[in-house]
């Protein structure tokens, strides 16, 4: 039965209870009435409604004004605080706190450094936080929709229910914000959001949401505050005062889900990866792991690249926690944690970002800037300072939360280019008439200066696979602010020399020789990445010729050139081991082949190549400077023959020799740095690791001058070290 009682109009009750109403904080809640205070609720489902103060103190009834589910009535308290009802119907009894009770938890300072895009603890503010508001436990929701009609939290506290708790608007930055009380963590929701042309648009996975639950399901989880007591104050401590150009950087690029597989084929968890994959990475001696993206995700061909959740570390592994666990477990063994990170594109799944108030809020309006033609996703709007916001905050927020040593960030060159991958008429100049995206450039310059700035010890590295110049320089200096640049050119240069039978190798002599040019012009990463062991590429030992012999030997020889080359080192897992087959995200690695005597003679060159790497200066503490390196025989093409000098002041100097033919060179004559004993600490020859045993004996011994004659095993690298 309706009351005639209400003073609300028709239309304000029907807008209520259809979920149309632009404000409902001006009608639900505590208001002042004819003769004291009110309270308004809407419960649908509930046929008798009392109403308490969080004490639990009986503060009057509520007459059902509409058959929907709209409660009034007057209550006995002087001043508004928040409410809590007792709700019955005949077959339940039920309490409900009062959203509409409470006044907003955001502040006229959040609001002053949002609207400005300045705000950089946006991940402590929007998104679902478990909070104490007003003395009340319950969960704190924003979200960023200015162009919305009407925006709404749902989930299965109301029934998915969007006229249940529609939010109250922040018009000055388009913020929309409620808090729930008598909730906490592990509430599925999402955002149902009614466009300015009251359309109902799918429902919106929250963009800040830092837990996500496991596909195919995708709407955001309530959490707690991330909980881990860390142990890694030694490792940061030490990252913070090093200077990482001087420091070796030996990079295990690792695809989490695929590293290594349960025994019924599923995924481990973060806690499983723990105990298996940090004691195997220490003994191999690499220096960090490179996951790659673990951000939330819908589709697993995808690698991650394709995120949804980028403030939710993947269901797939576990919870949150879970990885921060994982995080400090490496750093406690003293290996550091990369992430590649995708601020380039985004996929345009219907919960995701894309037109997420029903506009262009994320990406671009126009596709010939705002959608990508290779992959087709969604390109980010660099040109808005709430995205920016967005994107550096969560850059940030990895530092911040989870401890991570480094981002590496992908697809630069997407991003710098505004004609990338289009044609003529398919993209828009840039304010000066070019091709470079000038608002991506600023925004990559304020990421790196905001997460070098915050976070030292922190680093940067990006994927770019053009001359774009001073990817590694300092913001200040004109650069784009990145720690580091992958070389591109030396991992394409090289393999395309090593994939050659070598009888020919001799007419292609610079491509081991071209990069060193330019190998000084940036803080260079070697990358032999998952994105050369794909797509029909096959393994790395698969692109090298000849008989299974001469496959190995040359594997080995170029992963001991690679080691002795200037430039920090990443290797993707399972070629370490000379993994055959082409690397599928949809199955473990071969761990089999290590019974494989050739095969665990790789793995062993990788491990001693890794210890040789950080316990000599002279092979990593000027991998980025020039004084680091000089030719010692650069020209001998006949024989594919290169040997070089590595050095660091006041450091025993590295001799590094490499014979690229399967022809042993058993009187090889040169000039050493200096005479007397030299020790061979490296051959990737030896039988240890598969070779033929040719050799050096384990030293050789120059003359005054530094003349002498070496041993060149075929399709070998050998290194040498003064006594």
């Amino acid at each position: 039965m309706e009351s005639s009682l209400t003073s609300l109009s028709p239309s304000d009750i029907a807008a209520i209870v259809e979920g149309r109403h632009g404000n409902p904080f001006a009608v639900l809640g505590v208001h002042a009435g004819d003769k004291g205070l009110i309270a308004r609720a809407f419960i649908p489902g509930a046929e008798s409604v009392e109403t308490l103060t969080f004490g639990g103190k009986s503060i009057g009834m509520l007459s059902r004004i509409d058959d929907a589910g709209l409660f009034e009535g007057k209550i006995s308290i002087r001043k508004a605080r928040p409410l809590r009802y007792r709700c019955a119907n005949a077959q339940a009894e039920w309490l409900s706190g009062d959203p509409y009770s409470f006044g907003p938890v955001l502040g006229p300072m959040d609001d002053y450094y949002i609207g400005e895009g300045s705000h950089l603890r946006l991940f402590d503010k929007l998104g679902a936080h478990k909070i104490v508001h007003e003395g009340v436990h319950g969960v704190h929701f924003a979200v960023w929709a200015p162009n919305a009609r009407r925006v709404s939290v749902v989930g299965s506290f109301n029934h998915w229910n969007g006229a249940r708790h529609a939010m109250r608007l922040r018009r000055d930055t388009g913020i929309w914000e409620i808090f729930i009380p008598d909730i906490g963590e592990d509430e599925p929701y999402k955002f149902e959001i009614v466009a300015k042309d009251r359309k109902t648009l799918p429902l919106k996975a929250d963009p800040f949401g830092q837990r996500a639950e496991l596909r195919p399901a995708n709407a955001s989880i309530t959490t707690a505050p991330l909980a881990h007591d860390w142990g890694d104050q030694a490792h940061r401590a030490f990252w913070q005062q090093a200077d990482i150009r001087r420091q070796p950087l030996s990079i295990y690029e690792v695809h989490a889900g695929s590293w290594q597989r349960g025994p019924n084929g599923d995924f481990l968890s973060w806690d499983e990866l723990a105990d298996r994959l940090i004691p195997y990475v220490v003994d191999m001696g690499f220096t960090h792991i490179e996951l790659l993206p673990i951000s939330e995700h819908p589709y697993d061909p995808s690698w991650g690249y394709q995120p949804i959740g980028m403030f939710a570390p993947t269901a797939r592994f576990g919870r949150p926690e879970g990885f921060a666990r994982f995080v400090d477990g490496c750093h406690r063994a003293g290996i550091g944690v990369i992430l590649d990170w995708v601020p380039a594109h985004f996929p345009v799944d219907e919960h995701g970002l894309a037109q997420f108030d029903g506009t262009a809020l994320y990406e671009h309006a126009d596709p010939r800037k705002g959608f990508h033609p290779d992959w087709q996703t969604a390109i980010y709007n660099f040109g808005r300072r709430e995205v920016i916001a967005y994107l550096v905050n969560n850059a940030l927020y990895w530092a911040e939360k989870f401890h991570i040593d480094g981002l590496r960030v992908d697809a630069v060159a997407s991003m710098l280019y505004l004609d990338y991958s289009r044609k003529a008429g398919e993209w828009i100049p840039n304010a000066k008439g070019g091709r470079e995206n000038l608002e991506a450039v600023s925004f990559l310059q304020q990421m790196n200066r905001e997460l070098y700035g915050r976070y030292p010890g922190v680093m940067t590295i990006a994927e770019e696979s053009t001359s774009w110049p001073k990817v590694s320089h300092p913001v200040h200096e004109g650069g784009l602010g990145f720690g580091f640049k992958w070389n591109m050119g030396f991992m394409n240069d090289t393999l395309r020399y090593m994939a050659r039978d070598p009888v020919h190798r001799r007419h292609h002599h610079d491509d081991i020789r071209f990069g060193l040019h330019y190998a000084f012009s940036e803080n260079f990463v070697l990358p032999l990445s998952h994105d050369e062991v794909v797509h029909g590429k096959g393994s790395l030992l698969a692109k090298m010729p000849g008989d299974d012999w001469q496959k190995f030997a040359n594997l080995r020889a170029y992963y001991a050139l690679m080691w002795g080359h200037p430039g920090k080192k990443l290797l993707f897992m399972g070629q370490e081991f000379a993994q055959r087959s082409e690397w599928s995200e949809a199955r473990a690695l071969d761990w089999y082949l290590r019974d494989a005597p050739a095969h665990e003679g790789v793995r062993r060159l990788v491990r001693d190549l890794n210890q040789l790497y950080r316990g000599r200066p002279a092979l990593h503490a000027r991998d980025c400077e020039g004084e680091g390196f000089r030719w010692i025989v650069a020209d001998d093409a006949a024989n594919s023959v290169f040997v070089w000098e590595r050095r660091a002041p006041g450091e025993k100097p590295i001799v590094v020799a490499t014979n690229l033919t399967p022809v042993p060179r058993p009187d090889y004559a040169l000039r050493l740095p200096q005479g007397g004993l030299w020790r061979e600490v490296v051959n990737s020859d030896a039988a240890a690791y598969g070779g033929a045993g040719m050799g050096n004996g384990g030293s050789v011994t120059a003359d005054a001058d530094g003349h002498v004659r070496l041993m060149l095993p075929p399709l070998s690298t050998i290194m040498l070290e003064p006594a």
